[in-house]
């Protein structure tokens, strides 16, 4: 908060002429003002009212004296700090990134905006150390998305590591989860020197997110119950990075061989568990396109047409044989559910 004071200190500095006596008094704040001085303090001045529009909507009114710290001629600096932050939280609008549709086409990304602090304090204090009413339309700054059009058409021209696995497309539950987990992963882009971490971009697979408990699990897969299916959307990203040539940071296999993808070629994945994560090393960001249609997953790896890469040799899948699967109810052990 003291840019907060100091802001306002300038602000009554550059006034000069009359405001003198204004900035005598704040340096003084330790000298407490004589109670009659504050008792016979005009009530008309009292009912002067400050009032903040956000987007030609009214917000808050408040009067001068509700900002005034006790027995002093300056701002409660608690309390206008309460002010800001509510303010803030009203008129933040966050960014969209500019993404891929399902052809391929840009969608253009969007400015967000949150309020312009500094500007809103010199309004404010101009308003208490002033005379009467006042109106602020609470002034608002740009916030720009990390991915815009620009960027996205030129990181989406080069694959640079693709992959495919396949599934039974009749298990509903399980291709549900699948899908909503690709979906999450779908057009992230990686900067130089980031890392992407599988359960942070995800997050948790719940059912208020929409993940459902698959009743059939295929053999080998490790599951957190609901979100049954999560593992095969990890393995695919991770041979599709890795045939990319990216620094793979954390990756886990299953306990047994899993076989939508080749032994050894898998990355299990739970929240508060393991989790896979990989590195963009390259001098240019990456783009992750995920998507699942019935017995497919689809994971490829885009930069721009300048990137130096390095790719890998990882074998790939064929259709063909889909992986086998069993109720968790009928191992009769502990469930191994994926």
């Amino acid at each position: 908060m003291k840019w907060f004071w100091m802001t306002g200190i300038l602000w009554l500095i550059q006034q000069g002429g009359s405001s003198g006596h204004i900035v005598d008094s704040i340096f003084k704040q330790g000298e407490e003002q004589p109670k009659a001085q504050v008792e016979e303090q005009p009530k008309a001045q009292a009912e002067e009212r400050l009032s903040v529009t956000l987007r030609g909507q009214n917000v808050v009114v408040i009067n001068r004296t509700e900002y005034a710290s006790p027995g002093f001629t300056m701002v409660d600096l608690d309390k206008f700090d309460k002010l800001v932050t509510s303010l803030e939280k009203q008129s933040y609008e966050a960014p969209r990134n500019a993404i891929l549709n399902d052809q391929g086409g840009i969608v253009p990304d969007v400015v967000g905006h949150r309020l312009d602090q500094k500007a809103f304090t010199e309004q404010f204090f101009q308003y208490f150390y002033g005379t009467g009413s006042s109106v602020i339309d609470a002034p608002l700054m740009n916030v720009y998305p990390r991915v815009d059009r620009e960027l996205l058409a030129d990181i989406k021209e080069k694959p640079i590591g693709q992959y495919v696995t396949y599934y039974n497309g009749r298990n509903k539950n399980r291709s549900h989860n699948i899908r909503l987990a690709a979906q999450a992963i779908n057009n992230t882009v990686i900067f130089p020197g980031e890392s992407f971490s599988f359960n942070k971009v995800v997050g948790q697979r719940t059912k208020e997110k929409g993940y459902m408990q698959a009743p059939i699990i295929v053999r080998g897969e490790l599951s957190e119950g609901i979100g049954g299916g999560i593992c095969q959307v990890s393995s695919t990203l991770f041979n599709a990075s890795d045939r990319a040539g990216l620094y793979i940071v954390k990756r886990y296999s299953h306990s047994r061989n899993v076989p939508y993808v080749r032994p050894g070629r898998d990355a299990t994945v739970s929240w508060n568990g393991p989790d896979f994560v990989f590195q963009n090393r390259y001098n240019q960001p990456i783009l992750i396109r995920a998507q699942a249609v019935p017995g497919k997953m689809y994971v490829a790896i885009y930069s721009s047409d300048v990137i130096e890469y390095k790719p890998r040799n990882v074998p790939g899948m064929t259709f063909g044989h889909l992986p086998d699967e069993v109720s968790v109810t009928s191992e009769g052990n502990e469930p191994i559910h994926y």
